[in-house]
């Protein structure tokens, strides 16, 4: 396949939800799952496996992290806003990512968001 192609998704969420339904509990399968949702524009879908995976891994930083991503691309501002502090609290320390992140646009107008930022910006 050219490189300059677009990807095409479809076999691969299938794969992955047929391996789900075997598997329920695969939680490298919901966070592949919940990444090619969201890349093919199934937010809902991203954000459902995101739910999920929290719940699995209550203390994943990451998953507290892509939940966030989720909800501020469904326009959940505020419980983004308390999913990334949680990522936060739990160590998510990637100040780069977080502040280039596409998937958080919507929340770096914000105050709270700016206040996360300036708190893991490394000190020079």
């Amino acid at each position: 396949m050219p490189k300059d192609r677009p990807r095409d998704s479809s076999f691969e969420i299938s794969f992955f939800e047929s391996v789900l339904r075997h598997h329920p509990r695969g939680a490298d399968v919901i966070e592949i799952l919940g990444g090619l949702y969201t890349k093919q524009g199934r937010i809902a879908d991203g954000l459902r496996m995101d739910r999920r995976m929290v719940r699995l891994q209550p203390g994943n930083a990451t998953a507290h992290y892509n939940l966030a991503c989720s909800l501020a691309l469904s326009k959940r501002h505020a419980d983004a806003l308390r999913a990334l502090r949680e990522a936060v609290k739990l160590g998510y320390r990637d100040f780069e990512w977080m502040s280039r992140d596409h998937d958080l646009q919507a929340l770096k107008k914000h105050p709270g968001f700016s206040e996360l930022l300036h708190q893991l910006k490394p000190q020079s």
